[in-house]
């Protein structure tokens, strides 16, 4: 049973060519009356030529990064649902079936498709490793459930992906899309799907190295900017720390010979000491600041959805 509501399948690519065919046409063949989109991620393959011989809509994205092909497949899509998935036919086109059942009984705004695969060659072990490391670190540390971080195949609800701030411009946009629905107060539900090996000829673009650095700097940068108490507490924590280590030497002076020998030392400990309460009360006012931003975003997310009409 499909849908009442409008739907978009975005696909985001980058030389593809091999595989963009057939998702084309299954996703086509399931959802008759859906929006086939592919952002066109700056291929040399003839992906977009591919694209649209089977009937998808193409949109050139020239900046190289699949954020950038995400931020850019936000702004083109304006139905009620928006399904994004990957172009390399690792996801069935039948499992969107499962995500958009899901909204549609449970609610939400966004679902995510929790891989699954009898297939070992589907997952490569240091990346399933890094995957399960990186979420239970979010957990931790925004006492949130993130569910498959890198999945894929991911349906949004209008109010999300209008309104949800997208900033990575490479593979870590999944990472990025988690951390914000966890910041904005977003509802993020999750279902099991089947997920494949590419098929021959298929190579994946993922650098293991490259793109995990990347993916921790996100992070890195959120906590910062959306736990900035947390953040900057701990910066004090390290900088009080250091400042006791270098102390410790003059006040032993001072405790035996009532005079300070270690005058360097001195001078280090009382730079950090201030250092430390600096960064205290730099998170403490931006806690209040971000604290304020987030109530006024939830206001403008309330407004979003009290005025905007589906459209087709």
């Amino acid at each position: 049973m499909q849908s009442e509501k409008s739907l978009t399948i975005g696909i985001p690519c980058y030389n593809e060519a091999s595989t963009i065919g057939k998702v084309v046409d299954d996703f086509k063949r399931l959802f008759l009356k859906a929006r086939i989109v592919v952002i066109d991620n700056a291929s040399t393959d003839g992906t977009a030529e591919i694209a649209k011989q089977h009937g998808a809509e193409v949109i050139k994205e020239p900046r190289k990064g699949k954020g950038n092909a995400v931020q850019r497949l936000f702004r083109e899509v304006h139905s009620d649902y928006l399904i994004m998935v990957d172009g390399d036919d690792t996801y069935p086109a039948e499992e969107a079936l499962k995500l958009i059942a899901t909204i549609e009984k449970e609610g939400g705004d966004t679902i995510v498709g929790r891989r699954t695969s009898d297939d070992v060659e589907a997952f490569k072990t240091l990346h399933t490793w890094a995957n399960k490391l990186l979420a239970r670190f979010i957990e931790a540390i925004f006492h949130a459930k993130v569910g498959d971080l890198f999945s894929g195949f991911r349906l949004f609800t209008k109010a999300f992906y209008k309104s949800i701030p997208v900033l990575a411009t490479g593979f870590e946009v999944e990472a990025e899309l988690a951390l914000q629905t966890i910041d904005k107060g977003f509802m993020q539900r999750d279902v099991a799907i089947s997920f494949r090996s590419r098929p021959a000829g298929s190579f994946s673009k993922l650098n293991t190295v490259q793109d995990g650095l990347r993916v921790l700097w996100v992070i890195f940068l959120v906590i910062k900017d959306f736990k900035p108490l947390l953040f900057f507490s701990t910066l004090g924590g390290v900088l009080l720390a250091f400042s006791l280590g270098a102390g410790a030497f003059p006040m032993k002076d001072y405790l035996e010979y009532r005079y300070v020998y270690h005058v360097p030392l001195s001078i280090l400990a009382t730079g950090l000491i201030l250092l430390a309460a600096l960064s205290l009360t730099c998170g403490l006012v931006l806690d209040t600041i971000v604290r304020y931003s987030r109530e006024q975003f939830l206001i403008q997310i309330r407004n979003f959805r009290d005025s905007s009409p589906a459209t087709p």
